[in-house]
């Protein structure tokens, strides 16, 4: 699946269900904030140790998974409303993160 699938089936889904009038930019980046969030309370209290090990529990694995998930889901809807074609958009961030923070010498 590319991204352009995942971006038509999120359209899909969302016209099939008459979400379309919810899916403004407003809430689908609260929804994203939100998302986020859930996501930081998995790792918020775990040491760097088991942060690092985070698939050696089956349930903490699913639901990582599962949120991050959400986010991406979130991020791909937005980006579809607004507009934004996610993989040029993050290309010209990282070019311009490429000047911003040049390699080490080494």
């Amino acid at each position: 699946m590319t991204l352009d699938d995942l971006t038509q089936r999120l359209r899909d889904f969302a016209a099939a269900r008459d979400w379309e009038p919810f899916h403004t930019p407003k809430n689908l980046t609260m929804a994203l904030s939100g998302e986020a969030g859930e996501l930081i309370a998995l790792f918020q209290w775990l040491t760097p140790e088991e942060a690092a090990n985070w698939r050696a529990d089956p349930t903490q694995e699913f639901n990582v998974q599962d949120e991050i998930a959400d986010v991406m889901l979130y991020l791909v809807r937005l980006a579809d409303v607004l507009g934004i074609d996610l993989l040029e958009a993050a290309n010209a961030k990282v070019d311009r993160n490429e000047k911003r923070f040049p390699p080490l010498a080494r």
